[in-house]
């Protein structure tokens, strides 16, 4: 048994008075009295239980979908065990700098409020212990390839003959079946074949990857949705089911009206930057010390920005007197907004904004989100 599996930070290791508890009844319980668990304040009223306490997810999933998944049901309660490869673990934990102490920041940004423990599943030992950890479990979450876990004896159709109940959710790049199944799944790689790289970047430039991982996000959002919906229909039927997510269909599925524009009219999607190809004005101007973002939704309140820039007469103009007209006449409305927005600073335009009803936001750096009092 020696070297089949190690305890990274383990799974009875919690912040309790008791300091750990045993999960598997009849077999050696794993201890680790030095463990450590990354943890996140909540708001939740002294005392009062959050709404996934008592289901336990085992986390088979390492990278960012799967894992931003279970760090949802984490934080609203779950006891999340990670199960990690021996050795270097989930590959983030190599992802840097930056560094907090000997942990990468992007592995400990992803997986706060779990337990870990280290197993070598190709080992029938470790097979066996995963066994044993799902049939106490609630939910079970994986990104292996398809036919993977089957082939060793943890698929869905064997685990839910040892525990009906069990919520299984497989996270893969193209889902279970199909062409691409079995090709490794890659927020870059899914951004660009589901045509999210396509429809972003500058008007006359290159496509560009967004600045964060959204199809990885995203398909962990439609995982956590998708595993609380299982666990309510579970309460109705008392059984599992298996959840079948993957990147390109989540990512396609956010295409939205984008998607709808092609497939209801044949309208191919374009780069727009910042702007709206369907609304004018909907974008960032540059001003004379940074950028501001300005949402003129509808008539009302582009009449507004106009009183607000001190540009009246573009609201006599019979080339934007609506939305369609704006749209159609966009690029000589754009100069002469865009001409206006230099000559004051961002934070003028905000206060010359305040209380109008147009929707307006200045383009921060990651420094100034965290100064804003909103996020403190």
């Amino acid at each position: 048994m020696s070297g089949t599996f190690r305890v990274l930070n383990s799974f009875l290791c919690a912040r309790y008075s008791s300091g750990s508890r045993v999960l598997l009844q009849g077999n050696r319980a794993l201890r680790s009295p030095g463990c450590r668990r990354w943890s996140s304040d909540t708001n939740t009223a002294a005392g009062a239980p959050r709404p996934l306490e008592g289901v336990r997810v085992l986390d088979l999933t390492r990278v960012l979908a799967g894992p931003f998944a279970t760090m949802i049901l984490g934080d609203l309660g779950a006891e999340v065990i990670k199960v990690e490869r021996p050795g270097g673990g989930d590959d983030t934990r190599a992802w840097g700098p930056p560094f907090v102490a000997s942990e990468s920041v992007y592995f400990l940004s992803i997986n706060r409020n779990k337990k870990s423990i280290a197993v070598d599943m190709k080992h029938a030992r470790g097979a066996e212990i995963i066994q044993q950890l799902a049939a106490v479990s609630d939910v079970l979450v994986e990104n292996f390839l398809p036919g993977k876990l089957p082939q060793m004896g943890l698929g869905y159709a064997e685990l839910s003959r040892v525990n009906p109940q069990l919520v299984y959710c497989s996270i893969s790049g193209y889902g279970q079946t199909g062409p691409q199944c079995q090709s490794p799944g890659y927020d870059s790689i899914a951004s660009a074949v589901s045509g999210m790289m396509h429809i972003t970047g500058p008007e006359d430039g290159e496509p560009v990857r967004p600045g964060v991982a959204m199809t990885d996000l995203a398909t962990g959002l439609y995982a956590h949705g998708a595993i609380m919906a299982a666990l309510l229909q579970r309460h109705k039927t008392g059984r599992g089911v298996h959840i079948d997510c993957n990147l390109l269909s989540s990512q396609v599925s956010c295409l939205s009206h984008i998607a709808a524009n092609y497939l209801n009219a044949g309208k191919e999607a374009k780069r727009w930057g910042t702007a709206h190809e369907s609304i004018v004005p909907y974008q960032g101007f540059r001003t004379k010390d940074g950028h501001l973002v300005v949402a003129a939704g509808n008539n009302k309140q582009f009449i507004r920005v106009c009183q607000v820039l001190d540009l009246q007469n573009l609201t006599e103009d019979p080339k934007y007197r609506t939305n369609q007209l704006r749209v159609q006449n966009r690029k000589q409305l754009l100069q002469t907004l865009s001409q206006r927005f230099l000559q004051e600073t961002t934070a003028d335009w905000l206060r010359r904004f305040q209380g109008s009803g147009v929707p307006v936001g200045p383009i921060n750096s990651i420094q100034e989100v965290f100064s804003e009092p909103q996020d403190s």
